[in-house]
């Protein structure tokens, strides 16, 4: 925690925004807050807002919690934006109890909750990035949070194309195999059918020889 009362800065690990007061929002770059990853960002005109992990990692195809609470008198408005190399996206904005107002970029890839978490369905390298959330009063004062999410390729997918493609390997093997035995076999036949025609000739001709004398 740095200086006092209003200025008070509540710090994420990493690069993580900070909130300043009730409603401005800064980067923080070096500073490191002690611990476990909860943040707790505190009343600011009346809405405090917690964050028991402001940073997961996932794998691809992941559900992810990002999990917050809240306190502030009313009901307020929830919104969520997430931002990334490739800019800022709204996913959703609704007020507990009510119908939420989905992104069409996340559609049927949200679920939310009344506390003022969201679940992302099947999550993606691209999803990676930093999320936000702002809660707002019926009177106007707000309160920002972060969450950053880091999501990773699984390692074992191309493990498994390198077996897939290792067993097709062996049942194209295995299938050639079969089609020289099954030729060698049929060439076997073929060679003593005709050794014992050519054995059938020889024979009545020698008899023929003989009849002939």
């Amino acid at each position: 925690m740095v200086g006092g009362s209003e200025n008070e800065r509540f710090i994420f690990k990493e690069l993580v925004p900070v909130v300043v007061g009730a409603g401005n929002l800064e980067i923080c770059g070096a500073d490191k807050l002690a611990g476990n990853q909860s943040a707790l960002y505190p009343a600011g005109q009346g809405v405090s807002l917690y964050i028991p992990q402001s940073i997961i990692n996932a794998t691809v195809e992941d559900d992810i919690l990002l999990s917050v609470e809240y306190s502030c008198h009313g009901v307020p408005t929830i919104e969520w934006k997430y931002t990334s190399n490739w800019g800022v996206q709204k996913i959703v904005e609704w007020k507990p109890g009510t119908q939420a107002n989905i992104s069409q970029s996340h559609k049927d890839r949200v679920c939310t909750f009344d506390n003022g978490s969201i679940q992302l369905f099947s999550v993606g390298v691209r999803d990676s990035g930093y999320y936000i959330i702002t809660v707002t009063e019926r009177l106007g004062s707000s309160q920002f949070g972060t969450i950053v999410l880091h999501v990773s390729e699984i390692l074992y997918e191309d493990l498994h194309f390198v077996a897939v493609f290792l067993a097709l390997l062996a049942a194209v093997a295995a299938v050639l195999i079969s089609l020289m035995w099954v030729c060698n076999k049929c060439s076997y036949k073929f060679q003593r059918k005709r050794r014992h025609k050519l054995k059938e000739s020889t024979t009545e001709e020698i008899e023929l020889q003989d009849v002939e004398c």
